[in-house]
This record gives C-alpha cells, sequence and structure tokens, in this order.
C-alpha cells in the first residue's frame, strides 16, 4: 500500500518543463528559475539542445547532469552540424534553426515525458521568450506556457516595438550611411514607458539595411508572439524598471518580474541544487584567491560574456588601455573571445602588467562582483551582468557589442546613473581614461553611491514582502493552478 500511495504522490506532483534557448546568457536565468522551482516542490525537466548538453558534459563531466530527484535533463538536436573546435557561435544560423527544427523533436519529448513511468505529467512549459515555437506543442497538447523572457525589461519592450520601428520607416535602414551620418541619433519618443532614447540606443539588430535580415525578423516576431502565452517572466524587479514593466504588463498577459534571480536563489539553502551547475565555461576559481590579496575596490574586473565577439585590434586596444592604466584588472578572456582566431595577449603587455594584473577563461561573475577587492566593471553590458553588478553595488564602463546590449546601456549611464559609455570604436586613450576614472576619478564615487542604492532596492525586491519575492509567490501558484485545470479536465 506504501508504494501505491508514492506513486499516486508522484502522479500529483507539479511537473514544469524548462528549455532555455541555448547559449549561456539564457541558460543560467531559466537554471535558477527551474532551481527555485524545484525547491517549491516541482518536478523539474531541463531541456538543453544537444549542442549545450556537450559542452556541458565536457566542461563540468558526466556526474553534472546526473540531476536530482524529481530534477532531470533531457536534450534535443537544434537542427545545425557540430561546429568546428574553436570556431564562434553563429548566432543567426542558430536562431533560424531552432525555430525551424525544435517543434518536433520537442512535441515528441513531451510526449514521452507525459507516458513515462515513475514521473508525473507535464502541467506546465516555461520556455525562453525565443524560442516560441514551444507555444505550438503547448497548444497542440494542452498544456499552459509561460514564456521567460531573459533580457532586461526594457530590453523586451523594445523587442516588442520594433514592429512600430518598422512602420514609422526608421528600420531597417536606408542605406549604410546611416551608421556614420548622426542617423543614428534619431530620438525614439514614440515607445510608452521608455524616455530620452534614441534609435542607436534600440537593441542592435534594427542596425540592418536588410528587409529579410534573419535576426531583425527574428525577434520582430519572436516579440509579437508573446501575446499567445499564459503569463510572462522578467528577471528584473519593479523598482529600477516601473514604467516599462508598466507598460509591458498594458500589452501582455500577466507579467511577473521576478528579479534578481541570483538573489532570490541564494535565500535557498540546498545543497542538493548547488551540486548542479549549467556553465559551459570551465571555471577557474582561482582567481578568486588573487582578489583575496588585493585592496578593496582597487581592482577593475573585465568581461565580455559569453557571446561577444572581439577582432584581434580590439583585444589589442583593450589590452594597452588597461596596461596605460595603471589600475590593478582582472580580465576573463575566452579561447572564443577574438573572431576567426585566438585570443593572444602581446608578450609585451604581459611583462608591463604581471605585477598587478591576471587573466583568467572564466569564474563565477557573482562571486567576483560581490567580492570587496572589485571597484569597477568593464562589461558588454548583458543583463545578467548589469543585474549582476547591480547586486554586487559595482559601477561600470559599458561596452556594447550586439542585441538589447545598447538599451541596457542606455539605462545604466542615462537612467540609472551607475556607468559611462566607452565608444564602440574602441581605442586605448579612451579605455584608459575611463579605467582610470572608474578606480581613482572624481565621478566615481557617485556612481558608487548610485550602485549601492541600487543594490538595496534589489535586495527589497527579494526580500519577504518585496515586490520580487510576492511575485514569485504569485507565479507559483499560478503553475498549481494549470495543474489542477488539467486535472480536472
Amino acid at each position: 500500500m506504501g508504494s501505491d500511495i508514492g506513486a499516486e504522490e508522484k502522479q500529483r506532483k507539479p511537473h514544469v518543463v524548462c528549455i532555455p534557448y541555448p547559449a549561456q546568457g539564457h541558460i543560467n536565468p531559466m537554471f535558477k528559475v527551474a532551481k527555485l522551482l524545484h525547491h517549491r516542490g516541482f518536478h523539474v525537466s531541463f531541456v538543453h539542445t544537444e549542442l549545450s548538453y556537450s559542452r556541458l558534459l565536457k566542461s563540468r563531466g558526466p556526474d553534472s547532469l546526473k540531476g536530482l530527484p524529481g530534477f532531470h535533463f533531457h536534450s534535443i538536436p537544434d537542427g545545425l552540424p557540430p561546429p568546428d573546435v574553436g570556431a564562434n557561435e553563429d548566432i543567426p544560423s542558430l536562431c533560424d534553426s531552432t525555430s525551424k527544427n525544435c517543434l518536433l523533436p520537442f512535441r515528441t519529448l513531451l510526449s514521452q515525458l507525459n507516458t513515462t513511468d515513475g514521473i508525473p505529467p507535464v502541467t506546465c512549459i516555461i520556455s525562453d521568450g525565443v524560442m516560441s515555437f514551444t507555444l505550438d506543442a503547448a497548444e497542440e497538447l494542452g498544456i499552459p506556457e509561460v514564456l521567460f523572457w531573459t533580457p532586461s525589461a526594457c530590453g523586451f519592450l523594445a523587442y516588442m516595438h520594433y514592429y512600430l520601428l518598422v512602420g514609422k520607416d526608421l528600420a531597417p535602414l536606408k542605406d549604410t550611411n546611416c551608421l556614420t551620418n548622426g542617423y543614428l541619433d534619431t530620438e525614439i519618443d514614440c515607445i510608452p514607458g521608455m524616455k530620452d532614447m534614441r534609435l542607436r540606443d534600440m537593441p542592435s539588430f534594427v542596425r540592418t539595411t536588410d528587409p529579410n535580415d534573419i535576426m531583425f525578423n527574428f525577434l520582430k516576431r519572436e516579440a509579437g508572439r508573446s501575446k499567445k502565452a499564459t503569463a510572462i517572466i522578467i528577471n528584473s524587479f519593479d523598482a529600477i524598471e516601473k514604467d516599462v514593466l508598466n507598460a509591458l504588463s498594458s500589452m501582455l498577459p500577466r507579467v511577473y518580474s521576478i528579479g534578481p534571480l541570483q538573489l532570490l536563489l541564494n535565500q535557498v539553502e540546498d545543497d542538493g541544487l548547488k551540486s548542479i551547475g549549467c556553465n559551459l565555461w570551465r571555471e577557474e576559481p582561482e582567481c578568486l584567491d588573487w582578489l583575496n590579496s588585493k585592496e578593496p575596490g582597487s581592482v577593475v574586473y573585465v568581461n565580455y560574456g559569453s557571446s561577444t565577439v572581439l577582432t584581434a585590434q580590439q583585444l589589442v586596444e583593450f589590452a594597452w588601455g588597461l596596461a596605460n592604466s595603471e589600475q590593478t584588472f582582472l580580465w576573463f578572456i575566452r579561447p572564443d573571445l577574438v573572431r576567426g582566431d585566438s585570443a593572444i595577449l602581446p608578450p609585451e603587455f604581459e611583462t608591463l602588467t604581471k605585477e598587478r594584473g591576471m587573466s583568467a577563461s572564466w569564474c563565477r561573475q557573482e562571486q567576483v562582483l560581490n567580492h570587496p577587492a572589485i571597484g569597477g566593471f568593464l562589461t558588454h553590458c548583458g543583463w545578467n551582468s548589469i543585474l549582476e553588478t547591480i547586486c554586487g553595488g559595482v559601477p561600470v564602463i559599458c561596452w556594447p557589442f550586439f542585441a538589447e546590449q545598447q538599451t541596457n546601456c542606455r539605462y545604466s549611464s542615462v537612467h540609472w546613473g551607475i556607468g559611462n559609455e566607452i565608444d564602440s570604436n574602441v581605442n586605448r586613450k579612451d579605455v584608459e581614461r575611463l579605467v582610470r576614472d572608474l578606480i581613482v576619478g572624481e565621478k566615481v564615487k557617485e556612481m558608487k553611491n548610485k550602485a549601492m542604492e541600487w543594490k538595496k532596492k534589489a535586495e527589497e525586491a527579494i526580500a519577504p514582502g518585496g515586490s520580487s519575492h510576492l511575485n514569485f509567490d504569485n507565479l507559483v501558484n499560478q503553475l498549481l493552478s494549470f495543474q489542477v485545470i488539467l486535472t480536472n479536465g
């Protein structure tokens, strides 16, 4: 009789399928959501593409994907051939392929999960916002779906209005001269909830002259399909993006701002959950030992994220700017950071900076940004990085590369007051000046104070009774209501 009761309990347990877009910056926040839901009693099926799955096995070893009781990993093909060793990620091809090739294997996986003995039937799907093919599978199988848009709320709102930029004939661009003749400084005042914005501050895919551009049309379509979801999750908090979140709430089904997710997850004491990770790069924790030997607020942390690709000349300009600034730095340099080549620094640079600089491939960024030695962050402005720098109370130098990083840069420097922007045509003199200002400049105290103010508001949001804490509770209740609806038919 005991085993029968156990089986019955398993059948009643809510079962959420989480499927991120297969890139590190999307996998990380989805993994946090999955862990939080598992802690709340959900059975979790976490779905990677085969390439991400293999990279995880390579970086973390086979034990990392064994999962936990009620937390299991699965994979589906993304439709692309394996990349050449060391090749840079082809994001347009990946977006195009997932949208065209993943529906059938995902639908097949859902059917398999629903008929596997010992696990409960699927009661909900949480999918990355740019994996909207999942909405079709959810509709066919009668499963409710929540979309998780992993960019900032301001970045997502900008994507939601790509159609408006087309309607006003602002994008795509007429010709390549628009990139240099001041056209990108055109004011954008037609998006509710956004102010003091220029065309150059919109997500970078508007900077195309091709009406059939893959990324521009892909994001326009994916954002538009969000209205078909049952609810939307945003990894942000009300205090920092209030106007934008209000605008999104007026356009979409229920919007839950539940960030910063890393702070919410830090409240969970569960050694089992802490034992499973999702980094696609092998971590080098030695950098934390190095930071322990440095004075408080003395180190510039440099990291361009998991997808940014530099030219060899840009790498050299950043290197000599850091060297000439005479500041201590920690620089994360991925093996595939330089387009079509390996990321090799000039020997003279390494000789000159060996006493005050350290290079590494990867480490847990949250730990780095919370280390007292870090005084500033030179970042590509990916949303995970901006949230983590806010949680650490660390000011920034913004060097946006692509996507909504331009939007995050504008908000960081103009609306939130935590940083300065560096010109996209990077040169060593600008790097030298901004890095020095970030550590010993006259205005650094003002930016540091603003960063600390936002850190406090982020902590208030995830505390019991805070906006994100309440929103996550409401999200869980809605997910549980899906199970009741499905059970009762």
